[in-house]
């Protein structure tokens, strides 16, 4: 039985939690915040306030770090220089430098590292890049993906209104949509950016060009309550693929339409994120990856890096 402890209670970690109690190779023993009111509704777990006693106290064989951004890399070191492997959700960092300080520390303490990419585990986006790697309805022409919402109001601190911490809509929002790009067809050729700044919203669109075939993308933080809303629509020779409000279709250059769409499981907490399974699937792959003492290679350091880079440039 392996034993994990999160640190960072907050929205993301409804999505989490569910996932490690379903599986019956992991036990969640321990659980850390500095706000203890967060910890009220797991009287059953080891509650801390304080990361270093978490450490101290426990003897964890996997930390799941749901922390704001800017203290993923340090928490993350901390952990695997104890010999704990480490499930970090993204991005890894604002600093490109981060990726091999993280990925250092699991070399050399031989441990696994895993940043939660979730839409590379996520049904839809899955199928996609099936597709796209089979060429069984011919070149990918062109895409276009979207990722909007009002901006969050929710955070701790209103950490995520703050750029050096959270890197505003590109780190928190658009990346999602970059790396599935960067790890489903490389890297860009060419990136054009639009983005509207303002201290109450912050709205992009960039447009990614790769060989063939170009993808827009748009994201948002409005000042108005927008629901959050995400999807994806790719061109294909013979077909289009939609990822729309929770369906994903194939129309087929036939006249056939299908529904491919992935019933929804579990519940992803109190951020109206899209109800999926793929929280489960990367924590569980994760897992195996630890039991099966191999590193996750889905989830490449180079691509995080080329994220990263490219976020940055914008």
């Amino acid at each position: 039985m392996l034993k994990v402890g999160m640190v960072g209670i907050g929205g993301i970690s409804g999505a989490h939690i569910p996932a490690w109690e379903s599986m019956e190779e992991t036990e969640l023993v321990a659980l850390c915040d500095i706000r203890p009111e967060r910890l009220e509704p797991y009287p059953g777990k080891h509650l801390y306030t304080d990361f270093g006693d978490m450490l101290e106290g426990e003897q964890l064989d996997i930390l799941d770090i749901c922390l704001p951004t800017y203290l993923h890399a340090e928490y993350a070191v901390r952990a695997m220089e104890k010999g704990i492997h480490v499930i970090c959700e993204k991005p890894v960092s604002l600093n490109g430098g981060d990726v091999e300080r993280v990925y250092g520390a699991a070399r050399r303490n031989n441990v696994k590292f895993m940043v939660a990419q979730v839409l590379r585990f996520w049904p839809e986006y899955v199928l996609l890049k099936e597709l796209y790697d089979s060429g069984k309805y011919g070149k990918l022409l062109s895409g276009a993906m979207s990722r909007l919402g009002g901006i969050p109001r929710w955070s701790w601190d209103n950490w995520m209104a703050d750029e050096k911490r959270s890197g505003l809509v590109p780190f928190d929002l658009h990346i999602h949509d970059l790396d599935f790009l960067v790890y489903a067809f490389g890297s860009p050729r060419n990136t054009q950016l639009h983005r509207v700044k303002r201290p109450e919203q912050d709205y992009m669109s960039a447009v990614y060009e790769f060989p063939g075939f170009f993808v827009t993308t748009e994201a948002s933080w409005y000042a108005a309550p927008y629901p959050f809303t995400a999807g994806f629509r790719f061109q294909f020779e013979r077909a289009i693929l939609a990822y729309e409000k929770g369906q994903c279709i194939l129309y087929g250059e036939d006249g056939t339409v299908t529904d491919l769409t992935e019933a929804a499981q579990g519940d992803t907490g109190g951020i109206n994120l899209p109800k999926s399974d793929a929280y489960f699937n990367e924590i569980r792959y994760f897992t195996d990856c630890v039991l099966e003492d191999r590193f996750p290679e889905r989830v490449k350091p180079e691509e995080l890096q080329q994220v990263i880079q490219i976020l940055n440039s914008l």
